[in-house]
């Protein structure tokens, strides 16, 4: 199938798909005029790309779970790393929307008087939310003109 059916049929640009070619995720098996070909085989490597990128992985990590001859090799201990990310993402993200939503609706005076507030405002200064989210809550508390120490 050509270039223009595998962008109709995968939702990917055709900028996409040349860039996984030449990153070595997906190859194309010839021309047809200015047009690339590929095996029909190319939209389940696009698939797995697309479950990969959504669990997480580099398209490096990706590229060597695709192997080089289309033989798929991966590697559980790796899955397994990556699924123990993603529960620490969860529980970080979880703590992060149930502050926000109690913050939300609190009646406390000012958000630095509500102790809830004030745990997740430690737990992003101590890391455990995570160096973005630490930046991002920092620069917000710095430019409002609050001290932590109140």
């Amino acid at each position: 199938m050509d270039i223009s059916e595998v962008v109709r049929r995968s939702g990917l640009p055709a900028s996409t798909l040349r860039y996984y070619e030449e990153k070595g995720l997906i190859r194309s098996t010839g021309r047809r005029g200015l047009h690339r070909v590929f095996s029909p085989v190319v939209l389940e490597q696009l698939a797995l790309i697309a479950l990969g990128r959504t669990a997480g992985f580099s398209l490096d990590e990706i590229q060597v779970m695709l192997g080089s001859g289309g033989d798929l090799h991966i590697d559980r201990q790796m899955l397994s790393s990556k699924a123990d990310e993603l529960d620490t993402t969860i529980r970080k993200l979880t703590a992060m929307r149930d502050g926000l939503r109690h913050a939300a609706v609190c009646s406390a005076p000012s958000h630095m008087e509500c102790p809830k507030f004030r745990r997740l405002l430690n737990l992003a200064a101590a890391g455990a939310i995570g160096e973005k989210n630490t930046r991002n809550l920092k620069s917000s508390h710095l430019k409002t003109g609050k001290n932590s120490n109140k």
